[in-house]
């Protein structure tokens, strides 16, 4: 069963495959529809503008038909457990894409359960999918990752764990972490991207925002709070002094030829300014888009196992 729960249960090639169907699936004269015939289940358990729509319309374009649950659709809310439901589920469907906010060990539970593919849309600390769309993004635009730089400047929240295993796959790819003393990566989360990367010293954190990397190639930010969630400290807005992307922090930290990338939705003014989000270097739209040929490239792999090409 090819479940998309976390990058970690993938392997390196697996991933790196992934990031280049991605890329394909952006060729405006690609045809085939390889979901033909097939359901695939969307559930959300909170408000989503493009993850939600990029699965359903990738579902689409893909061929096969798309059934909607939101959070009071289900009988989960009666005392049904989650596993009784997937077995339910995969009698009707041949994929269920879950954003659920909550633990990964949930969607695992639930996979357990299940004869189809479980997709995380988006869980408590990773956001597995977001990731390829940005290296998908930074392939398509660079041509090759390897040599590349990321600096990711923010909370160390689900995006930015998935964006640590997803370079790890990739050769040569350096990632800096630079995330407010509080509000960085889990350790757990820091302990399995080492793992997964086999101790390698192209990702690193730390939390100084006076210590930028030099001559990067993109710059990522994130809204700081996921979700919409409020941090539990008042003053939590003072740790992340001086962690806004503005035209300076461009400036200083790479050249005319960096990018701006962001997994939206952003807080203009807050995160990052104006003039980076809609500036020449911006990304952020296309990022947007490749978030469609992500879920594409997952749901074909997912369902099918491997690319369908068209007679």
């Amino acid at each position: 069963m090819r479940h998309v729960l976390s990058l970690q249960d993938l392997d390196q090639q697996t991933i790196g495959s992934l990031i280049e169907r991605a890329v394909d699936m952006a060729d405006p004269n690609r045809r085939g529809t390889p979901l033909a015939g097939r359901v695939i289940g969307i559930y959300f358990s909170k408000a989503s503008t493009r993850t939600r729509s990029a699965f359903s319309t990738a579902a689409l374009r893909l061929g096969g038909d798309v059934m909607h649950y939101g959070p009071d659709d289900l009988q989960v809310t009666t005392g049904e457990t989650w596993a009784d439901t997937a077995r339910v589920m995969s009698g009707y469907l041949d994929a269920l894409v879950m954003r659920t906010n909550g633990p990964l060990a949930q969607l695992r539970e639930i996979a357990e359960a299940s004869r189809i593919p479980v997709i995380n849309a988006l869980s408590e600390h990773e956001h597995p999918t977001q990731a390829i769309a940005d290296l998908a993004t930074l392939r398509e635009h660079f041509g090759d990752l390897k040599g590349r730089s990321i600096l990711y400047v923010g909370e160390g929240n689900s995006s930015a764990a998935a964006l640590a295993t997803a370079v790890a796959a990739v050769p040569g790819l350096r990632l800096t972490l630079v995330t407010p003393r509080g509000y960085g990566l889990r350790p757990q989360a820091i302990d399995a991207v080492k793992q997964f990367s086999q101790g390698s010293e192209l990702i690193q954190e730390h939390h100084d925002i006076g210590d930028l990397p030099q001559g990067v190639d993109a710059v990522y930010a994130t809204r700081w709070q996921t979700m919409g969630v409020q941090h539990m400290n008042d003053d939590w807005l003072a740790a992340f002094d001086g962690f806004k992307v503005t035209r300076e922090m461009m400036r200083s930290v790479g050249g005319a030829e960096t990018v701006f990338l962001h997994d939206l939705p952003a807080v203009r003014g807050q995160d990052v300014d104006d003039e980076v989000l809609d500036g020449q270097g911006s990304l952020v739209w296309r990022q947007a888009f490749h978030k469609m040929t992500s879920a594409m490239a997952v749901l074909e792999w997912a369902v099918i196992g491997r690319p369908v090409e068209p007679r």
